[in-house]
């Protein structure tokens, strides 16, 4: 035990001077600090415990002008910036003098926020997309159309804006989080050509969240036309946007002879386009041979279409041709059934559109001056006809004058044969044969021959002329009026017109307006005017029974004003003396106008009615229910025996009805109606 004890001994005094020195070595609060971005740091970061005698500096290995210390205390130099770099570090190194003792590390971790937008790689994206793509297919991945954030933790959000209308519907993003692009409808390219859409990306999920950016970026889709549908022939008999049920084509074509043009169809030439619009392939034409019928009657152009003959056909039969239309790149066709019909040419008859052709010519025009149309002075007359049948012999229509040597035909247009040397109105017959069906038409035409040269008609303001003078002629004599000039001088005779009808108007109502005042008042208010052929002579009126011969009508006189049209007769009677008017109206003061029976001083009648009254024995004025309307007077010769002769007329007028009471009152006699 004693050995043990003098080693243990030893080693402790071995011991003794090492402690001192552990405890006097440098040291920091903490090894590891966190800090934010964008931050400025102004207080220290670590303290720094630093023995008695030694000194602490930063080493080599720390981040370049990072930190700073300042005493005991480590302090950040530097704003932080995480993009820049997330992890700065600074080595500690305590020395006494010269000597390293040693070294502390300090860690700063630079945590990351979002203060960085996201961004896209391109401004506007144009892409090209076939009209024949799949529905899903992805048009644009996502690795062309994703944006980067410099924050490296920000989770990106995608939406897709439209701007074209409608084309939306047609594409759609793969996810929120994945751009790719993805088609979801069939393309259109007759609908939609070009498409544009505004891709957007947000570094956050919701827009209220702070901090948050975003930014866009322009997509543009080019349709390109893909060949889908084969040739159309026009006119298309049933038509959708992608189908078109096309049509198929009729002639006619006479027997015995070969038309050296195209033959004319129906609805119209064989023509057929494209059926893909944008790619608009030439179409080349053929006639499809089929088995059996090797038939070579026919020839169609490769370009063109035209179907023409290659010799005559010598009886009535019908051909059905096919029609091929092909693409030049002989990826699609359709065809198309021909109908051609071969018939007897004999008795095919031309036939005009009008009966009557009118024409203009100048007086003194001299041979093989052309013959203006009426209708249309600047231009020249053209007749012509047309076969029906087959109106691919128009062509082969002739015409002449038959019985006319002033003039003659040059094709379809009428020239002169002769001097005119006076005017007038000629008339001719025009005859047109077809040379092919020798079948004939005529028709008559029209020739004015006039003092001077027709003037062509032009539009309305321009005075119709061309402002020439005519030989020996004046701007006088070949003065023409535009229609506004025309319009203008009625509107001034019209309003002339208006203010002679005031004027008239005014001394009618200077003079007469008592009368006026009279006809157009109530029944109390108007005055009577009685016919001195009814009275006696001592004024009563005369109520004697009507004797057997027939009456003589008698017209009777009412003022001027009350009856300003007078009515025909019905039935027609001879002319009727005028009686002379009476000096001056005799009024009734205690009545309307009333004719006195000769029964008694009370037994009078009222002569106005507001209704024709097929009675006889009377005489009556008639007025309409309005002013202006016409007054009629009814003579009736002699009232019916059974007449009471002491009925007094009290009758209201508001009804229509006669003053002379409800007695019936009847008559074989004719009545005049004024």
């Amino acid at each position: 035990m004693g050995a043990w004890a003098l080693l243990l001994g030893a080693g402790a005094l071995l011991l003794l001077p090492l402690l001192p020195a552990e405890a006097q070595a440098c040291s920091v609060s903490a090894n590891v600090v966190e800090v934010e971005e964008n931050k400025n740091y102004t207080q220290p970061l670590v303290d720094i415990s630093v023995p008695q005698g030694q000194q602490v500096t930063l080493g080599s290995s720390s981040t370049p002008f990072a930190f700073r210390i300042e005493g005991t205390q480590l302090f950040l130099n530097v704003i932080p910036d995480y993009e820049e770099n997330p992890v700065l570090e600074a080595h500690l190194e305590c020395r006494r003098g010269d000597t390293l003792v040693t070294q502390q590390k300090v860690l700063v971790i630079v945590l990351d926020v979002n203060d960085n937008p996201p961004r896209f790689r391109f401004e506007v994206k144009v892409q090209k997309v076939s009209e024949d793509t799949k529905v899903n297919t992805t048009v644009i991945p996502e690795t062309e159309l994703q944006a980067e954030d410099l924050d490296k933790d920000d989770i990106l959000f995608y939406t897709l804006q439209e701007v074209t209308p409608g084309a939306r519907d047609l594409f759609s993003l793969v996810g929120v989080n994945l751009p790719a692009l993805r088609l979801d409808r069939p393309l259109d390219f007759d609908r939609h050509r070009n498409m544009t859409f505004q891709l957007l990306v947000r570094d956050t999920q919701e827009e209220d969240v702070v901090p948050s950016h975003t930014a866009t970026a322009t997509l543009v889709l080019e349709v390109q036309p893909a060949d889908l549908r084969p040739p159309w022939f026009l006119p298309c008999v049933y038509e959708e946007p992608h189908f078109c049920l096309s049509a198929q084509y009729r002639g006619a074509i006479p027997t015995g002879h070969r038309l050296p043009s195209p033959l004319t169809l129906w609805p119209g030439p064989i023509y057929a386009v494209d059926g893909d619009w944008g790619i608009n392939q030439r179409i080349i034409y053929s006639l499809v041979r089929r088995q059996g019928n090797e038939d070579d009657t026919f020839a169609i152009g490769a370009d063109s279409g035209n179907l023409t003959m290659t010799k005559s056909v010598s009886s009535p039969r019908t051909f059905v041709l096919l029609v091929k239309g092909e693409q030049e790149d002989r990826a699609r066709y359709s065809v198309t059934q021909v109908t051609v019909e071969a018939r007897n040419a004999s008795g095919s008859l031309p036939r005009f559109p009008q009966s009557l052709y009118r024409g203009t010519v100048a007086v003194g025009s001299g041979v093989g001056a052309a013959v203006k149309d009426a209708a249309a002075p600047s231009q020249p007359l053209r007749i012509w006809a047309q076969d029906p049948e087959f109106p691919d012999l128009n062509s082969a229509i002739t015409y002449r004058v038959t019985n006319n040597s002033n003039f003659r035909m040059h094709g379809e247009e009428v020239l002169t044969a002769a001097q005119l040397g006076q005017a007038g109105v000629f008339y001719a017959e025009v005859e047109a044969t077809n040379t092919v069906t020798s079948g004939t038409a005529a028709t008559v035409l029209e020739i004015e021959v006039t003092e001077q040269p027709p003037t062509p008609t032009g539009p309305p303001g321009t005075g119709g002329g061309t402002g020439g003078v005519p030989p020996g002629g004046s701007h006088a004599d070949d003065q023409r009026y535009s229609v506004t000039e025309m319009a203008a001088l009625g509107g001034v005779l019209g309003t002339l017109l208006l203010l002679a009808i005031i004027a008239l108007v005014i001394l009618v109502h200077k003079h007469y307006g008592h009368r006026l005042r009279c006809c157009s008042s109530k029944a109390p208010e108007l005055q009577g005017f009685d016919n001195k052929t009814f009275l006696a002579d001592d004024g009563e009126a005369n109520w004697a029974p009507a004797p057997s011969t027939p009456p003589t009508h008698t017209q009777a006189e009412v003022p001027a004003e009350a009856s300003p049209e007078p009515l025909t007769p019905e039935p027609p009677a001879p002319p009727l003396p005028t009686l002379p008017a009476p000096a001056s109206p005799s009024p009734i003061p205690e009545s309307p106008a009333v004719a006195r029976d000769e029964g008694g001083p009370a037994g009078v009648r009222s002569i106005l009615t507001k209704e024709r009254r097929p009675e006889g024995g009377y005489k009556a004025v008639w007025f309409g229910e309005n002013i202006g309307a016409e007054a009629d007077v009814v003579v009736l010769n002699a009232p019916t025996s059974d007449a009471d002769p002491g009925s007094e007329g009290s009758g209201d007028e508001g009804d229509g009805a006669s003053d002379l009471g409800d007695a019936p009152y009847t008559s074989t006699h004719d009545s005049t109606y004024i």
